[in-house]
């Protein structure tokens, strides 16, 4: 009979990247270039504040990004300096980051869900030069949080800082809030440089120096530095080329089958690989439209996709089913839409008629989003119910994930990847800490491939829990929980959730006599933890409940399934 699937090994290579089709310019500023070039007068952006439509032209969007270019090279960033962008969604976010790429820097992605002691940390090891941040985002205010973390600030002149405690850190400029504060961070905002300012610096820079250091840039050159929480209890820092981004905004067209002008929205932020690829690159590829909403606000949402005629969205359930609950769900028109992402709960809506599937597909931050799928068209009997085949210019091996030897087809094991969208490392690490001896990403999720190469994703083999889209690590709350007055042990735990995909939940045994308030625990937590860090759910439990090895570590499996019988769901 020949070789069957068990005697095959679980290698697979995609096509050759240069074959992949709808390829253009492979560096941020050539993406933006080229797609400038095609669609100069459309609309490229749209942003809705309190004082009307923000919009901006493919030519505007080009030269509002060539006005930061300027005013970075005027403030000193060179070739690779890094360029923290710390911002809701909005036009000024997308300007900084191709603004980044034509000045020859690399752009830092940096959560707005920061707590100050998380954004001490982030500001640390990401080494940025300059940070362009809003001022106020809801109830956070980052100018005064920058001028806790660094007293300096308040003394120093206007945007200009020379630290002990972010060492690299030299200039700082703010932004206003695009919500309508009336002038409130006045005082906070005297001690930073404003966004007007920074751009006025640059007007006496050539273009024809912008242009110099655009020509300059290549593929395999730092282009992005993005943060994901790991297997550790800190966030890691992940580096891409150029390239990763440019493939990638190309690619999503393609692999979502967009057959239309494309008019984008997503609730989620643009610090995230996934949000900033998929809804720049469908939008920007195409010639369509990048719909900005910097809050996702339910009512507001659903204002915004029938009125910009949205009909591309990225979202999770849980945000779907907040739209559900809006006081305009009933009334509002949505038969814009089209391409959604995680259907269901949004085509309950009687205006949403839509054939388009969703592409099933596997990736990490660490390979910019995607490494495999097929396009959206594929058949669901060719799909398999598998999270495709591996993309053009990618290579997949599933290992044993203790001996790291290659598995026969069909068996399980750790998947592992290389490719044009891996990232280059972790900052930190060395390449010994990162990748394997023949240069691939070991991923922690399990899967499988079958007899023709299809990738089967069967979660990971990491303890990390992914909630509402984002990573959490267990050892970042139960670090957190262990500084909680009265705490003894805290052991975190990821549970199967209905719209959030798994809950955060702590099962924590207190001190003998002591009695835990589970509200104040979670405020504690509030201060040190980004928002979906906090669990959901608090389990007080006795010591002799909390099964442990003999050296007294927690079985995390056996906790796990206690902690899914007390709250009546699967483990």
């Amino acid at each position: 009979m020949g070789n069957t699937a068990q005697s095959q090994p679980s290698i697979v290579r995609g096509s050759p990247l240069e074959e992949e089709p709808g390829l253009g310019a492979l560096t941020i500023p050539g993406f933006l270039h080229e797609v400038t070039s095609r669609f100069a007068a459309r609309e490229a952006l749209v942003m809705h504040t309190p004082a009307g439509a923000q919009r901006w032209s493919y030519s505007e969007l080009w030269q509002k990004s060539v006005e930061v270019a300027k005013a970075l090279i005027r403030c000193g960033v060179g070739k690779d300096s890094r360029v923290g962008i710390l911002m809701t969604n909005r036009p000024e976010y997308l300007s900084a980051v191709f603004g980044t790429g034509l000045a020859g820097g690399v752009l830092v992605g940096l959560s707005t869900f920061s707590t100050a002691a998380e954004l001490e940390y982030l500001l640390r090891v990401s080494c940025v030069s300059i940070l362009l941040f809003d001022g106020r985002v809801l109830k956070t205010n980052f100018g005064g949080m920058l001028a806790e973390l660094e007293p300096r600030v308040r003394s120093a002149p206007a945007g200009e800082l020379q630290s002990i405690r972010f060492p690299f850190l030299r200039h700082l400029v703010r932004l206003d809030s695009v919500a309508d504060r009336g002038g409130e961070d006045d005082g906070e905002a005297a001690c930073f440089e404003p966004w007007n300012v920074f751009i006025e610096r640059g007007r006496t820079v050539p273009d024809a120096i912008v242009d110099a250091r655009a020509g300059t840039m290549a593929p395999a050159d730092l282009g992005g530095l993005f943060f994901s929480s790991g297997t550790t209890s800190l966030p890691k820092g992940i580096l891409h080329t150029q390239r990763a981004f440019a493939i990638q905004w190309w690619r999503w067209p393609r692999v979502m089958c967009v057959d239309r002008d494309v008019r984008s929205w997503t609730g989620n932020g643009f610090f995230w690989s996934g949000n900033l690829t998929l809804i720049v690159g469908v939008a920007l590829a195409t010639g369509g439209a990048v719909v900005l909403q910097p809050y996702f606000e339910a009512r507001t949402t659903l204002e915004l996709f029938q009125t910009e005629r949205v009909n591309f969205v990225s979202g999770r359930p849980h945000q779907w089913a907040r739209l559900q609950e809006a006081p305009n769900w009933s009334t509002v028109d949505l038969r814009s839409l089209h391409y959604i992402m995680n259907a269901e709960l949004l085509k309950a809506h009687p205006t949403v008629k839509t054939d388009w599937r969703l592409p099933m597909a596997f990736g990490t931050t660490e390979t910019m989003t995607i490494m495999t799928s097929y396009s959206a068209d594929t058949s669901l009997e060719e799909y398999a119910g598998s999270a495709g085949v591996a993309l053009p210019g990618n290579t997949l091996k599933i290992v044993d994930a203790h001996t790291g030897a290659v598995v026969p087809r069909g068996e399980r094991g750790e998947i592992c990847i290389k490719g044009p969208t891996l990232m280059l490392g972790y900052i930190g690490k060395t390449i010994e800490e990162t990748f394997d001896s023949e240069g691939y990403y070991r991923t922690g999720d399990g899967g499988y491939l079958d007899e023709v190469g299809r990738l089967y994703w069967e979660g990971r083999l990491t303890e990390i829990i992914k909630t509402g889209g984002a990573n959490v690590s267990p050892l970042e709350v139960d670090a957190a929980l262990a500084l909680y007055p009265g705490v003894r042990r805290a052991q975190t735990v990821g549970l199967p959730h209905a719209t959030l995909g798994e809950m955060v939940v702590s099962c924590i045994v207190p001190q003998e006599g002591v009695i835990l308030d589970e509200a104040d625990i979670r405020e504690f937590l509030r201060q040190r933890l980004a928002s979906y860090k906090v669990p959901r759910r608090l389990l007080i439990l006795r010591e002799d409940e909390v099964p442990v090895t003999g050296n007294s570590k927690v079985k995390a499996a056996e906790i796990k399934q206690l902690a899914a019988r007390r709250l009546g769901t699967s483990g």
